[in-house]
């Protein structure tokens, strides 16, 4: 039997409200910052459209300023556009993660059990 112990985790932020960013949340913004619509986003990562509606509202209404601005559709379809404040927050959740990974790297020596 393998004895042997690994440190693992992830890290998201949250409100009293509950989860307001984390790596699914990212990347949704990614994915949407590359393709310039939130319904394309919502399918390349296999989820509704009113899943990846309900991810953005929240965060557009719990962060300062909107991380996304939504142009409703016509003849040619909407858009979506990730703001400042939404590459701003993308950039600092990859900030922490990179120092969490490098913690979890760093400790992982510290587990004997």
């Amino acid at each position: 039997m393998d004895n042997s112990f690994a440190l693992n985790g992830r890290i998201w932020l949250e409100t009293a409200n509950g989860k307001l960013l984390g790596k699914g949340r990212v990347e949704l913004l990614e994915r949407i910052q590359q393709s310039g619509s939130l319904r394309q986003a919502a399918v390349q990562m296999k989820m509704s459209y009113r899943q990846a509606w309900d991810m953005v509202n929240q965060m557009n209404l719990q962060f300062s300023s909107p991380v996304l601005i939504l142009n409703r559709g016509g003849k040619g379809g909407g858009s979506a556009q990730v703001t400042e404040k939404g590459l701003q927050v993308v950039a600092q959740f990859h900030a922490i993660n990179k120092k969490f990974r490098e913690f979890l790297a760093e400790n992982q020596s510290a587990i004997s059990l």
